[in-house]
């Protein structure tokens, strides 16, 4: 019986045991169910808040949970049943209501920091939040990367870019680049690094420097004393200072000083300015800044070849100086029908050789034809009378070259070169073009970096009828063409001659039609005695000149060649075209010959599928196939004109365009005296203006009823 009471009170021990087990455990289930229940918002919350690795962050204390209120990193540490920080972007007004951790009245110490977020949205107590804060956007301007040391440089620059740039930079183009590139970079300096120069700065420096190497005036290109620079500010107006010398240095490498309207109005070069942005992004990125920068004055073999001479004229040249001694006259005389050759011998041919740059024969005394035409080029090149003697003032010029003057227009021509385009040919063709020197009067067409031919050419008179430098493409050749007198020659030659004697026209060949409004067109059919010569080539432009050949021979053999009215007559036009042709259409085998087989009476037009580059230049100074450095005459006084500009007007108002009047090419009503031939009796409309004329109607005009259809021009490859 004991033993039956000793178990059953064993079994009841047991069974309150399980009870209270069940009990306990029914109670935990009951509160982890209602947790998730009040923390969704807090989970979604969550779950968007980046976490620390929890090896890196010691356990939370009451102090941490207060101060997560406002640092989000250190609230991913807390249990995720702590987290009712979440409040701010799921409002529960039934728990916030019941911890402001802000004021101590909350008896939870773990919810208090629950609903701190929320609290500071309505109490002003959070101070310690609000400082707490600015700590916060700090970690945001590290990102920059600007370092530390150049960080108050970097403020000053922002200050004077957003405030103060049209100090430093008084062109649009080069302000809006100057706030996109330091803008990028946090306006972290480019030329110093902690206050010391960058490689791309020395670079920079050494360019700007050497700016007279280059024909440009280093004055123009100031360089900041860096060295001085001491504190922020100084550093930051030297940053800018340096940027707005290289703008300068690279706009007036590449376009030149002044601007080519400043001299003439008839030069007319295609635009190729700089791009600031371009010109930062190259600069500071280049392995060489100085070369980087040096890139921008012209590549053209030419030009460089005049910088090496420039270096010469300044005593930076090698070789030995060399002297003439004074001596007799020296004069070469040709063979004639009635004597014999004469050739002279003089010890101081040898040195009159080297002087002019004839390597050929150095050491031969003979005073021979060669050496003859050297010292009358000389003579010419020095404003002396070109006699080809050797006399007394000749030898003197020899000798003291006016270096100052040489140096000058040197100079200018290297001003010159600078307004060509960098590219003078077409790369499809090999790139081919045709380049005219007016001083030289030669023309010559290049391919591949080679002279492929040369000619004489004549070229228009000093004054109103100089010919225009220009680039140009030429589009066509017109075989047997018809010259359509300009306006200029009609109402200024033609007409006035005309009231002297009414058949005058009539005579030379000239045809002469007057419209209903009174207007005078004259012109000459195409044939041999043409002005135009057989040939004319064509070029397009707003000066209305083009090359083209001439029944008059004679004049290519004289030295100075300016007789024209502006237009380029070439000697030896059926070469030229056939040069041109087998660049244009190289399968077609054009001859000169093929080309005179077209002479006649009707025009034929051959056109380029690909239009051929033609430059003209003005080289006053050029470096020849020897190497030898060769002036000319100043024909059209552009170097006087330029030389004059850069020594008495200083400023970036050089590189302004002048506006210049536009030639007119207008045909005013005309009275015309009795007796003279008109072609058109019953008079005509106005016709086509004389650009059409001459270069073809982009449009042909249906021609009137009752009257034939113009004569179409022939068009073949």
């Amino acid at each position: 019986m004991r033993d039956c009471l000793n178990h059953r009170a064993g079994f009841d021990r047991v069974l309150m045991t399980v009870a209270a087990t069940f009990l306990t455990v029914s109670a935990s289930s009951a509160l982890a169910q209602d947790q998730p229940r009040s923390s969704a918002a807090e989970l979604a919350i969550e779950a968007a808040i980046p976490r620390p690795e929890p090896a890196n962050v010691a356990p939370p204390t009451a102090a941490d949970i207060k101060l997560d209120s406002t640092a989000t990193v250190q609230d991913s540490t807390k249990e995720p049943t702590k987290e009712p920080v979440k409040a701010e972007a799921a409002p529960a007004p039934a728990k916030v209501e019941t911890k402001p951790a802000d004021v101590a009245t909350t008896p939870a110490p773990e919810a208090q920091p629950a609903k701190a977020d929320t609290a500071t949205t309505t109490p002003a107590a959070p101070a310690a939040p609000a400082t707490a804060a600015a700590p916060a956007a700090e970690p945001v301007k590290a990102a920059s990367n600007v370092p530390a040391a150049d960080q108050p440089v970097a403020d000053k620059l922002k200050d004077i870019i957003g405030a103060k740039i049209s100090r430093h930079f008084d062109r649009k183009n080069e302000r809006a680049a100057v706030e996109k590139f330091y803008g990028a970079r946090d306006f972290a300096p480019v030329w110093t690094q902690a206050g010391s120069l960058t490689a791309a700065a020395k670079g920079v420096i050494a360019r700007l420097k050497d700016a007279a190497s280059d024909g440009l005036n280093p004055a123009d290109y100031p360089v900041p004393d860096f060295a001085a620079a001491t504190n922020p500010d100084a550093l930051a107006d030297a940053e800018l200072k340096l940027t707005a010398s290289m703008f300068d240095y690279a706009r007036q490498a590449q376009s030149g000083r002044m601007h080519w309207s400043q001299v003439s109005g008839d030069i007319l070069y295609p635009e190729h300015p700089v791009d600031p942005s371009e010109v930062l992004a190259k600069i500071t990125t280049a392995t060489d800044a100085s070369a980087a920068l040096d890139s921008y004055n012209p590549p053209h073999k030419l030009y460089k070849e005049l910088k090496a001479k420039l270096a010469e004229l300044r005593g930076q040249g090698n070789g030995p100086v060399i002297e003439i001694a004074d001596g007799p006259a020296l004069k070469y005389t040709p063979a004639g029908k009635k004597q014999a050759e004469i050739v002279v011998e003089d010890p101081r041919v040898p040195q009159l050789r080297a002087k002019l740059g004839l390597a050929e024969n150095a050491s031969d005394t003979r005073y021979d034809a060669t050496v003859a035409e050297a010292v009358r080029k000389f003579q010419s090149s020095a404003e002396l009378k070109a006699t080809g003697i050797l006399d007394d003032k000749t030898v003197k010029a020899i000798n003291t070259p006016k270096r100052d003057k040489q140096i000058d227009v040197v100079l200018v021509n290297m001003e010159r070169w600078r307004w060509l385009p960098r590219d003078l040919g077409v790369p499809s063709l090999g790139d081919a073009y045709v380049i005219l020197n007016i001083p030289d009067y030669t023309l010559k067409v290049m391919q591949r970096g080679q002279q492929v031919w040369t000619t004489r050419v004549v070229t228009g008179k000093p004054g109103t009828h100089a010919t225009p430098l220009l680039t140009e493409t030429m589009k066509y050749i017109t075989v047997n063409p018809t010259w359509n007198v300009p306006p200029s020659i009609v109402y200024n030659e033609y007409l006035p001659a005309l009231q002297q004697d009414p058949t005058v026209l009539q005579r030379m060949g000239l045809k002469l039609e007057q419209n209903r409004d009174g207007s005078v067109h004259i012109s000459q059919p195409p044939g041999e005695a043409n002005a135009l010569g057989r040939i004319r080539f064509n070029f397009p432009n707003k000066f209305l000149v083009y090359q083209h050949d001439t029944p008059d021979k004679n004049l290519f053999a004289r030295e100075d060649r300016a007789f024209s009215h502006g237009c380029m007559r070439v000697q030896n036009p059926d070469q030229y075209a056939s040069v041109l042709l087998n660049i244009a259409l190289p399968n077609e085998k054009y001859t000169p010959e093929r080309v005179r087989s077209m002479y006649g009476k009707s025009e034929v037009d051959l056109k380029f599928p690909t239009p051929i580059p033609v430059n003209i230049t003005y080289q006053t100074a050029f470096v020849d196939d020897g190497g030898k450095l060769q002036f000319r005459k100043d024909v059209y006084g552009r170097d006087a004109t330029m030389i004059n500009i850069l020594k008495n007007s200083r400023g970036k108002d050089l590189e302004n365009i002048v506006a210049h009047s536009q030639p007119s090419y207008s045909r005013p009503a005309t009275t015309l005296p009795n007796g003279v031939a008109v072609a058109n009796n019953n008079g005509g409309s106005s016709g086509l203006n004389f650009f059409e004329r001459l270069f073809g109607a982009p449009t042909p005009p249906p021609a009137p009823v009752g009257r034939r259809p113009q004569q179409q021009r022939v068009f073949t490859r």
